[in-house]
C-alpha cells in the first residue's frame, strides 16, 4: 500500500444546501471559505488501499483496516502515514460482496490484545477473535466466537459493534434468500448480540444470538449517547432504511420495505437506493453519519433518543465515489473509507486515481 498525506478541499453537495467554494491558505493545503454547518476540513490520511471494508481504532488512536479481498489487516497511524501490515486472517473466502469484512476492538484491548473480525468463509460465515502481538506486527486467530451464519455470493451484512453493555453486536444479511429473514431460528437477516466469549446474554429475547429479525442486508451499526442501537440496511428497489434496533422486534423484510408493505417495525429514516445504498454508520454531534455506496455521499441524519429530529442532509456527493465505512476517531473527527476498487472489479465504475483512500473529516458542532 502507498500513502499520500495531504489536505483537500471539502466541496460539499448537500440536500437543501448549496456547495461551497474553497480558497488556498498556503501551498499544499486548502480550507473551506464558508464551511457548511456540521462539516469542516477534510484531510486525506491514506490512499492506494485495496478494497478496505472494516475500520476499528486502537487505544493509541491508530486504526486497523481490513482488506475485503486480500484478508489482510493493516494499521494506519493516527496522524496518517504508510499503512503497516499487521497480518492475514485465515479462512477468508472472497465472493462478489464477501471476504474480510467488519472489525471491532475489544473494550479490554489493553489487557487482552483482541480484535474481532467478521469473516466470509466456507461453509458458513463466522465471527473470530484475533490476538495482536505487542508490536502490532503480527496476529493469530485465537478462537471462533460465532459460526453458522449462512453464506452466499452477496448479502453478508458484516458490521460489528461493541455496545455500552459490553456485548458484541453483529449485522448479517439474508444471504440472497429473503425467506430466512423472518425466521427466528436462523442467523441471517438479523442483528445479533453475543458476549465477547460467544455465549448468549441472558436478556436476549429468544435464548439465541438473535436480537432482532426481518432485515435484508444490514451493513451499518452504531450506538447513540443514550445507548440506542441504530442499523443501516440496504433495501431492494424502493427504499434503504435506518432502523432503531429494539429487543425482539421484526423489521418486516421481505413483506415490507421502508414505509411500504405490511408488518414489521418501520424505519426512522428511509432513502432511495440511488441516493444511499448504505454501509457504515456512526454517531456524532447529534446525528447519525451514514456512508453511501451507490449514492456516493455522506448523509447526516439528526436523531435523539431513538427519534428523528430533522431532515437528512447529504455531503460530498460524487466527490470521492462510493463511501463504505464511517467511524468516529478518539479526537471526534470522522474517518471515512472509499469503496471504489471493489466496484471496478465487478465491471462497474472504474476506480479513481489514488483509490481507495481514508479521509479524516472534522465536524463543526451544531448550535444547541
Amino acid at each position: 500500500m502507498r500513502l499520500r498525506t495531504r489536505t483537500v478541499a471539502a466541496f460539499a453537495s448537500m440536500t437543501l444546501i448549496t456547495g461551497c467554494t474553497a480558497t488556498t491558505a498556503e501551498p499544499g493545503s486548502a480550507v473551506i471559505a464558508s464551511p457548511p454547518e456540521g462539516l469542516g476540513r477534510i484531510t486525506e490520511l491514506a490512499s492506494g488501499l485495496d478494497m478496505p471494508w472494516g475500520l476499528a481504532f486502537l487505544p493509541d488512536g491508530s486504526a486497523l483496516v481490513s482488506g475485503r479481498a486480500s484478508g489482510l489487516i493493516h494499521r494506519v497511524p493516527a496522524e496518517g502515514g504508510t499503512p503497516a501490515l499487521v497480518g492475514e486472517v485465515p479462512g477468508v473466502a472472497r465472493s462478489a460482496e464477501g471476504g474480510l469484512l467488519g472489525l471491532a476492538t475489544s473494550p479490554r484491548f489493553a489487557d487482552d490484545r483482541t480484535v474481532y473480525a467478521y469473516v466470509s468463509s466456507s461453509p458458513t460465515n463466522r465471527v473470530v477473535a484475533l490476538r495482536l502481538a505487542e508490536d502490532l506486527e503480527s496476529l493469530r486467530q485465537d478462537r471462533i466466537v460465532l459460526d453458522g451464519i449462512g453464506t452466499a455470493n452477496r448479502h453478508h451484512g458484516g458490521r460489528l459493534r461493541f455496545g455500552p453493555d459490553g456485548n458484541l453486536w453483529i449485522a448479517t444479511g439474508d444471504a440472497f434468500d429473503p425467506p430466512v429473514a423472518p425466521r427466528r431460528d436462523n442467523l441471517n437477516g438479523k442483528v445479533l448480540r453475543i458476549k465477547p466469549d460467544g455465549s448468549i446474554p441472558e436478556d436476549n429475547p429468544f435464548d439465541t444470538p438473535v436480537y432482532s429479525y426481518g432485515h435484508r442486508n444490514v451493513q451499518g451499526l452504531t450506538v447513540g449517547p443514550d445507548g440506542t442501537m441504530y442499523a443501516a440496511e440496504l433495501g431492494l428497489n424502493d427504499w434503504d432504511e435506518v432502523n432503531v434496533i429494539r429487543v425482539g422486534e421484526d423489521y418486516g423484510w421481505p413483506a415490507a420495505e421502508g414505509p411500504d408493505g405490511e408488518g414489521g417495525t418501520r424505519p426512522v429514516f428511509w432513502l432511495p437506493p440511488a441516493e444511499a445504498s448504505p454501509s457504515g454508520l456512526a454517531y456524532a454531534e447529534g446525528a447519525l453519519w451514514m456512508a453511501g455506496l451507490r449514492g456516493q455521499r455522506l448523509w447526516r441524519l439528526p436523531v435523539a433518543d431513538g427519534e428523528r429530529t430533522g431532515e437528512p442532509v447529504a455531503y460530498l456527493t460524487e466527490r470521492y465515489g462510493r463511501l463504505r465505512t464511517v467511524e468516529v476517531a478518539p479526537d471526534g473527527a470522522l474517518w471515512v473509507t472509499t469503496s471504489n476498487t471493489d466496484q471496478a472489479t465487478l465491471g462497474g465504475t472504474p476506480s479513481r486515481e489514488g483509490d481507495d483512500r481514508i479521509l479524516r473529516i472534522e465536524l463543526v458542532p451544531t448550535p444547541s
